[in-house]
């Protein structure tokens, strides 16, 4: 029940991402619109490659009514142990 997103640019995607993530790229002048399409009462995990770019995705995110989202802590490089937590 939790769709899990990946807000990296495409090429940072394409070069490796977790299992079943959908991107939607936090700097593409289209996030707003794709966020808009989510449901929001779904449930969303959203990670980015340190957390930087996934928190600022949280925050508008819940600005946009969508409230039941979580960050990976540390990013992808957290999950794959290639950074510091």
């Amino acid at each position: 029940g939790v769709t899990v997103i990946d807000v990296r640019t495409p090429t940072e995607f394409a070069a490796g991402h977790l299992p079943d993530a959908v991107n939607i790229d936090v700097e593409d002048a289209t996030f707003p619109d794709k966020i808009a399409q989510l449901d929001p009462a779904g449930n969303y995990a959203v990670y980015c490659r340190s957390g930087n770019r996934s928190r600022v995705a949280i925050d508008y995110m819940t600005g946009a009514g969508v409230t039941h989202t979580v960050g990976l802590d540390g990013g992808i490089g957290a999950w794959k142990g290639d950074v510091a937590q």
